[in-house]
């Protein structure tokens, strides 16, 4: 049996969303994915049709749907995603889990609800993945690792064994997390970053070896 989908967010990640749906499908002998299309509030894209899938409106156009279309909110600004989450919360909408088939996983995994884990990442033993967290291509996560709830982890970012990134962290295309360092609540960590050392909440941090060099950010 079927099961219909809606992606929230008709940017580039929600194009490589859907192409993450179809090498789903591809992998799959049983149940399959019917994308319907894309929902976005900027009404610029509203009509447009984007890999085949049409932007279908706003948020408020979830309510053409009935309650057994699940939904994937791929917006990558970890707080934009949260705001769109917490208000779809509110029309009693599923959300959809969507990994990569590819996706190599050693050992425990303790995944929440409405994850994305694309093509190429690894994930070794004894890790936390909290709801709504988006992980990109290439990524590689280590044993015993807890990623909050809303975080994001662009292309290629290492996280070691035993690190904690708090809800709502955003961590930069190639960056890598060492070991037992913690990341706090709302941070962002540059592209290309090395993280050697425990780094406040809602800060952003750039370098190698990272340092601190807004301590107000935006993420909060």
């Amino acid at each position: 049996m079927n099961t219909d989908l809606l992606i929230m967010g008709a940017g580039g990640f929600g194009r490589e969303a859907s192409l993450l749906v179809e090498e789903i499908n591809a992998a799959s002998a049983g149940r399959k994915w019917r994308l319907l299309g894309f929902i976005d509030d900027d009404e610029a894209k509203w009509g447009l049709t984007l890999r085949g899938y049409p932007v279908i409106g706003g948020r408020e156009a979830l309510e053409k749907f009935n309650h057994d279309v699940q939904v994937s909110c791929v917006i990558s600004d970890p707080r934009s995603r949260r705001n769109m989450v917490m208000q779809t919360l509110e029309t009693k909408r599923q959300f959809a889990t969507l990994i990569h088939p590819e996706v190599t996983v050693t050992g425990g995994i303790d995944c929440g609800e409405g994850v994305l884990i694309n093509r190429g990442c690894l994930l070794t033993v004894d890790i936390k993945i909290g709801d709504h967290v988006l992980i990109n291509p290439g990524c590689g996560i280590g044993h015993d690792a807890d990623i909050g709830a809303f975080s994001t982890l662009m292309w290629r970012v290492n996280i070691s064994g035993n690190v904690i990134i708090g809800d709502k962290c955003l961590i930069g295309s190639g960056a890598t997390v060492l070991q037992g360092v913690k990341v706090g609540e709302g941070s962002t960590v540059g592209a290309g970053a090395v993280v050697t050392a425990d780094l406040p909440a809602n800060c952003t941090a750039v370098g190698v070896p990272a340092r601190v060099i807004d301590g107000s950010n935006h993420y909060a």
